[in-house]
């Protein structure tokens, strides 16, 4: 890989023109993810399978419903992603029941219940609506340690700070590794869901504005 110090990542709002390589980074990004390990069963034969086939429902209805995409670009190759579910839509892939079908046609009915179960876990322990949800994201792992995950970050930041309804970001993760990153790009620890043997933690990043309103 070339030096950190030489690379200049590009940031863009991706539309579905960018699905194929969306779907391949995020596969890369959650494959070996303990979240995904327990809900698709990585003990079972056909996992990577199912793994591909949930990010790529994902991905599609996420793009089907015209939601906003953050990605970064190095030499116009996607090497970051960060998928954004606004207040106000966040909650409509997952109540979608033409989604539910897809997904229980590709990775069977006992895995699309354990998703939607750690779905609407996480959910739960959201303190507002008014907030922006992370669903997926990620960094290539060719890319991972090279400093693209602090500015994939803050475009997402910036870009929903815009938002002056907004209470701030939220993203969740069951991958130890990732709990010292995330608590030093400024988020806060609000939940912690059990999803099977794993400890899947809710993080809040509030806006600017939430921070004025809170000191004043």
């Amino acid at each position: 890989m070339p030096d950190a110090s030489n690379v200049i990542a590009d940031v863009h709002m991706l539309d579905s023109g960018y699905s194929r390589e969306a779907r391949s980074l995020l596969y890369h990004a959650y494959r070996h993810e303990p979240t995904f390990g327990f809900i698709f069963e990585s003990e079972r034969a056909g996992y990577e399978q199912r793994v591909r086939a949930t990010v790529r429902e994902l991905v599609k209805q996420h793009f089907m419903q015209d939601l906003p995409a953050i990605g970064l670009l190095v030499n116009d190759r996607l090497i970051g992603i960060a998928l954004i579910a606004p207040p106000q839509r966040r909650l409509g892939i997952t109540e979608s029941w033409a989604w539910r079908m897809r997904m229980v046609l590709s990775t069977g009915l006992r895995c699309t219940r354990r998703y939607l179960d750690y779905h609407d876990a996480v959910r739960a322990c959201l303190p507002s609506d008014a907030l922006h949800v992370l669903p997926l994201l990620g960094v290539h792992p060719q890319f991972q340690g090279q400093h693209f995950g602090e500015q994939l970050l803050e475009a997402v930041h910036n870009w929903c700070a815009v938002d002056e309804h907004s209470r701030g970001v939220v993203l969740d993760t069951g991958n130890p590794r990732y709990l010292a990153f995330y608590q030093r790009q400024g988020y806060q620890e609000i939940g912690e869901v059990a999803v099977g043997p794993v400890r899947e933690h809710v993080f809040f990043h509030p806006s600017p504005q939430h921070l004025q309103r809170a000191m004043g």
